[in-house]
């Protein structure tokens, strides 16, 4: 991961949520769905009930990767070679969180290379050498059939395609099985933008667009490099900031000998429900316990405030709907600290003010989850390769 500025539902869910509302402790176990991926950061199911993922990549380069993992833990690949490089913090970045609306999969392309270590700790500046994408810190939409979806052997992107993508062509990539997908370029962030410092006036910070979701005809978008929330319209391409997260004061400076005063917000996950945005913030080094937060955001007035407080390094949201009755789902990264101390949890919020009920605690790193709202199969990423299914019924 790249960051270290980084109605209750039909009756299968019905005996999990109960047990919720009675606040009782549910411990569920986790099984392996499948191993050995790249990295994983996001999932997104579709609507054949097969889970993509996608894979940040390795230290090769431009080993991105979209997969599709079937019910039976059975991975395929829809799209490799997606750009992919070791970022300033020492980490492959690349795909990131991805949205299936339809047909459609929208994707994340994280900061890439586009960055390297400043002179000082905490300060970064522009690689001194090419980048090795032009579509960096971008959004791409991916078109592709359900017939497509069941039957391909994969697709690969070249780098003569991610130069096309960034000309603003639309890439057909064909599989040599019938199968074709299309592509085009949603969204291109500056990869940098100025960012001096009283003691570095060449500081830069990077654009690194993490998760996303699309609502109507606008494509929410947070930004874990430079702290903020885009919304960009999906018909023109157009972007702009609709909130931005100050820094909060590190309660471990002096304490811990990593970080500086003040920790960045990191927004990773969000999700859209009642005509809001939950964003969660997974704040920066050393990650202390306690200052990592979901915040809920109205588009229509681009405010915010804090929904739930109080975790350590929350990445990804899940808000289960009623109603009028609103449950949450907060996945975290880690549960101790500082750092990334073991394990991750699913934590379950029956109201955002009360104590959470912890669903699971099976998680080595998790980074993303999705759940199959047909049959309760809550699905997670793990950072280390792994996909787990957690059963709520």
């Amino acid at each position: 991961m790249n960051k270290q500025r980084l109605r209750m539902f039909a009756s299968p869910l019905a005996l999990a949520l109960t047990l919720f509302v009675l606040n009782v402790t549910v411990s569920a176990q986790c099984s392996d769905v499948t191993s050995g991926l790249r990295e994983p950061l996001g999932s997104a199911l579709t609507n054949q009930d097969n889970l993509l993922v996608a894979e940040t990549g390795t230290t090769a380069l431009h080993s991105g990767r979209i997969s599709i993992v079937d019910a039976s833990g059975n991975r395929r690949t829809l799209l490799d070679g997606l750009p992919s490089a070791i970022n300033d913090v020492n980490e492959p970045s690349g795909p990131a969180g991805i949205f299936m609306r339809g047909r459609t999969l929208y994707v994340a392309i994280g900061t890439g290379d586009a960055g390297r270590p400043g002179p000082a700790p905490g300060t970064t500046i522009p690689n001194p050498n090419p980048i090795s994408s032009p579509i960096f810190s971008s959004i791409l939409g991916m078109q592709f059939s359900a017939r497509t979806e069941d039957t391909t052997p994969g697709f690969t992107l070249t780098t003569a395609d991610q130069q096309s993508l960034a000309n603003g062509e639309t890439v057909v990539l064909s599989d040599g099985a019938d199968g074709t997908l299309r592509i085009r370029l949603v969204v291109d962030f500056p990869n940098y933008v100025p960012n001096p410092l009283p003691t570095f006036a060449g500081n830069v910070q990077l654009s690194n667009p993490f998760g996303l979701v699309p609502v109507d005809d606008v494509l929410y978008v947070t930004d874990g490099g430079r702290n903020r929330v885009w919304q960009v319209d999906l018909l023109t391409g157009l972007h702009s900031t609709l909130v931005t997260f100050p820094p909060i004061p590190n309660p471990l400076f002096g304490i811990v000998p990593a970080g500086g005063p003040f920790l960045d917000a990191v927004p990773t996950g969000i999700a859209a429900v009642n005509g809001k945005l939950l964003v969660t913030l997974f704040r920066g080094v050393p990650f202390p316990p306690g200052t990592s937060t979901v915040q809920e955001i109205d588009p229509a007035t681009a405010t915010q405030s804090s929904l739930i407080t109080g975790r350590k390094s929350a990445i990804d949201v899940l808000p289960l709907s009623d109603d009028d009755d609103l449950d949450y789902l907060v996945l975290q990264h880690a549960s101790a600290g500082p750092f990334f101390g073991s394990p991750g949890l699913v934590l379950h919020f029956e109201t955002p003010a009360d104590p959470p009920t912890v669903v699971t605690n099976c998680l080595i790193r998790p980074t993303s989850m999705t759940l199959n709202r047909k049959t309760g199969r809550l699905y997670v990423t793990e950072y280390g390769g792994r996909v787990v299914a957690v059963n709520l019924n």
